[in-house]
């Protein structure tokens, strides 16, 4: 080792030193120290946010979390950014301050001319902080459907049931449906023949809603029974009972396929007819006599 030192000693205590010293070179580890926190506070944030969501079981929670998340890491993103390059700046001997002043006008200048963006950003942050929509919730907005999978300060991005993905502008959002807040229901109309005793299809509507909670594949979804609301309205072929199943959260379509299924299945076995659009045409034979 002795020798090592011996034989690089104007490397060690010369070249060295001054290779390290050198601004250029410092500037270099700023970068690498500056990229390290970055990496590190974004790992913090997974971290925490995991293990938060790990000892909490409120499921409209977690999604808010997981919607936050990716805002929170790009804001501090951009607090150790802009902090890192104002230090590697001074460290090169540059006065930053009129960077700032100049920085401040430019902003104001912009502003007048960026409407649009601050106001999707004002209006991102008001979606995100009232927890309006999350990621993995099923929304209308603006004549689009679909499950949100990114949320933003400058946008919103959803996909449809055709995989089709929909980019809106939080400034354009005025009005939001969301499908899948803390419950869903799953609403449909039953149309019966006029036939038909009313009291006895409820009463098996009611049974069905028994089986289906006991044995379908989708019974864990089921948060009540069957909410039968009656008698709706009178169609040209049918009577229309209206009901609904309270579900958890997004899963109201995949039990009501599975409820629609056990309907028909105990309709069949009961003899109810459900009617179909039909039509009585009367045929008029005219015979003209000439007598």
């Amino acid at each position: 080792m002795l020798e090592f030192i011996e034989q690089h000693r104007n490397f060690i205590f010369n070249t060295l030193p001054d290779f390290l010293q050198n601004k250029w070179t410092l500037m270099v580890f700023n970068i690498i120290i500056f990229a390290i926190f970055v990496k590190l506070a974004n790992l913090f944030i997974d971290k925490l946010l995991d293990r938060v969501c790990k000892y909490k079981d409120d499921f409209e929670f977690k999604k808010q979390l997981i919607t936050l998340k990716s805002i929170v890491k790009s804001i501090v993103d951009t607090i150790i950014v802009a902090f890192g390059v104002m230090y590697i700046l001074n460290g090169l001997g540059v006065d930053i301050r009129p960077i700032l002043t100049a920085a401040g006008v430019l902003g104001v200048a912009v502003g007048f001319g960026a409407k649009r963006f601050f106001e999707d950003i004002i209006t991102g942050l008001s979606l995100l902080l009232e927890g309006q929509i999350r990621v993995g919730d099923y929304v209308e907005i603006s004549g689009h459907q679909g499950v949100v999978e990114k949320v933003d300060i400058k946008l919103i991005q959803i996909r449809d049931l055709q995989g089709r993905i929909h980019y809106i502008r939080n400034g354009m959002v005025d009005t939001v449906i969301n499908y899948t807040r803390d419950y869903s229901y799953y609403v449909f109309d039953l149309g019966i023949s006029y036939s038909e005793n009313i009291d006895n299809v409820i009463n098996t509507l009611k049974e069905t809603d028994e089986n289906f909670r006991q044995n379908a594949v989708t019974k864990n979804y089921v948060l009540a029974p069957l909410e039968i609301l009656g008698v709706d309205n009178f169609d040209d072929s049918a009577v229309i009972v209206k009901a609904r199943i309270k579900t958890t959260p997004i899963k109201q379509w995949e039990v009501g396929r599975e409820f629609n299924k056990y309907i028909k299945e105990k309709f069949d076995e009961k003899g109810i007819e459900i009617p179909f659009p039909q039509r009585t045409i009367h045929m008029i034979n005219d015979t003209q006599n000439d007598s």
